[in-house]
């Protein structure tokens, strides 16, 4: 009898350390920016990283791939619930062989292309073997906006006759949107301003105004002295709390 117990516990200890067989099992992210669209091809899409939150092993990572989606599903229809949204939208598409349930963290770098707007958002969640994450997939919100100074041109060498400098910037939202005057993405009520330091010392903030072509703002700078310039281009949504910012540096000579 002591020996049939004894076997009874080996097999057992044998079951419960067999593994479970892989279980494919499909996961859909989406990058969606803040009071915007989904982050896609057309702005070099978001890099989402899918990692296992104990080991830190990348299970899968790779671009969103895909366009922005409706803008009027998105931005204008109210929501209800488990009414999807993305529809054919910008997706990262990953089949998992999974054993067993993992705790992942959701890492995504976007807009991936645009390192001084890109931000990393994250979140973490149970992925269970064979219980697919699908439709509009799991949505990770990216705040933030996306703003390239185009002039002045880094590190210009200027005489201080050449006074006034254009300040030029381009704005848009992190899923590449337009800002034009009284549309979905309204450039009039952002504030968008120049925060203007002088060799190492603040010096003055000038706002920049919408222009009529999408996306652009404009001010011009008249320094009353030669000097080392730094220039923070700086935009901001009241509406939302969306902020973006670049920054240059040019150089008044006598």
């Amino acid at each position: 009898m002591r020996y049939l117990m004894y076997a009874a516990v080996l097999v057992l200890l044998a079951v419960g350390d067999a593994k479970a067989e892989p279980v494919a099992t499909d996961i859909v992210i989406r990058a969606k920016a803040r009071d915007g669209k989904f982050i896609g091809s057309s702005i070099g899409g978001a890099w989402v990283r899918i990692k296992d939150a104990d080991s830190d092993k990348v299970l899968a990572e790779g671009l969103t791939e895909g366009g922005t989606g409706d803008t009027e599903a998105i931005m204008s229809t109210p929501r209800t619930r488990y009414g999807a949204i993305a529809g054919n939208a910008a997706a990262f598409k990953a089949r998992l062989l999974l054993d067993r349930p993992v705790f992942a963290t959701v890492e995504v770098l976007a807009p991936y292309i645009k390192k001084q707007a890109r931000t990393v958002s994250q979140t973490q969640l149970w992925l269970v073997p064979g219980k697919p994450i699908a439709g509009d997939g799991l949505i990770v919100e990216v705040p933030g906006m996306i703003v390239d100074i185009l002039s002045p041109g880094t590190h210009l060498y200027t005489p201080l006759s050449q006074a006034p400098y254009e300040l030029k910037a381009n704005v848009v939202m992190m899923c590449g949107c337009i800002l034009t005057e009284g549309g979905t993405w309204d450039g009039k009520s952002m504030d968008v301003a120049a925060i203007v330091e002088k060799d190492g010392h603040p010096y003055k903030t000038i706002p920049l105004q919408m222009q009529a072509t999408m996306n652009t703002f404009r001010a011009l700078l008249k320094p009353d002295a030669p000097g080392n310039y730094r220039i923070t281009v700086y935009a901001y949504d009241p509406k939302t709390g969306n902020t973006g910012v670049d920054q240059t540096s040019f150089v008044v000579t006598k």
